[in-house]
């Protein structure tokens, strides 16, 4: 957890020069007079609760020579300091998401994400039920929190427990970070339910074991399948592969290798 301090030319050397040493500082250079200025404090507080730094919140008009000093043109303008070097950080408000990928630049965890990773830990391991514990509490402080969803959906569907997956995904807020991986599980709750009825087709296996593959996040073999499925018999399930293909683009994010490599792969078979 880090601290919110208000600084002035008195005390900028310590509680900025000073503890950038041994944690990172963000310096809220910001006016009362200013909206965005009162747009962002909020969200800059709140992240300060949850991630080891140092908000050092300056009064221009209360400090005209600080601002003069370094230059503030602006504000909110807000820069980072490090082992006592400030750097340019950004002018005006920045989302919280983009807020938050700030921090991670800066190796910064927060208290979250370090009760996360050992539901991740649980998961790769293979011990569900302590997984599913771990989520419980977490779900309990972060209630509206998109990743304890998605990954609580997850672990349901794993255990073959579609129903509660797709009560859980019904209920779940509309989070701007997890939208599309929401609306992915959603797809691939239908897919599995579609995939348990059988339609006589010689692909009817091979579908259900890619669509388990998926559930398994074993996705290369998944989109293996489901690519040799689309390439011989486009109109299966009503183009249920290629559907298959593009839920796990969505869960994967596009930048993941696996996305570029068979989104590539995707459109020659189509094309």
């Amino acid at each position: 957890m880090g601290v919110s301090v208000e600084v002035n030319k008195d005390n900028f050397v310590a509680e900025v020069a000073e503890a950038s040493h041994q944690r990172p500082v963000l310096v809220d250079f910001y006016a009362q007079w200013c909206g965005p200025c009162q747009m962002l404090k909020p969200m800059l507080e709140k992240l300060a609760q949850e991630y080891d730094f140092v908000l050092a919140k300056v009064d221009i008009d209360r400090n005209p020579e600080l601002a003069s000093v370094y230059k503030v043109e602006g504000v909110p303008d807000v820069r980072i300091v490090s082992q006592g070097k400030m750097y340019q950080g950004f002018v005006g408000v920045l989302p919280e998401p983009q807020l938050r990928q700030l921090l991670s630049q800066l190796n910064l965890k927060s208290d979250f994400d370090k009760e996360f990773e050992q539901v991740e830990q649980a998961l790769a391991s293979g011990h569900l039920e302590h997984a599913q514990t771990l989520l419980t509490q977490l779900s309990e402080h972060y209630p509206q929190n998109g990743k304890i969803t998605i990954a609580s959906t997850k672990l349901l569907i794993q255990q073959g427990n579609l129903v509660d997956a797709e009560r859980l995904l019904a209920m779940a807020e509309d989070d701007r970070e997890s939208v599309t991986q929401v609306d992915a599980l959603r797809n691939l709750l239908q897919l599995k339910f579609e995939s348990q009825n059988q339609t006589g087709n010689e692909f009817d296996e091979p579908f259900a074991q890619a669509i388990d593959q998926t559930i398994a996040e074993e996705y290369e073999l998944a989109l293996q399948g489901f690519l040799h499925i689309l390439s011989t018999d486009r109109k299966y399930r009503n183009d249920a592969a290629r559907k298959a293909m593009l839920i796990i683009f969505d869960l994967l994010g596009d930048a993941h290798p696996l996305s570029k490599q068979y989104r590539k792969q995707l459109t020659l078979t189509l094309f």
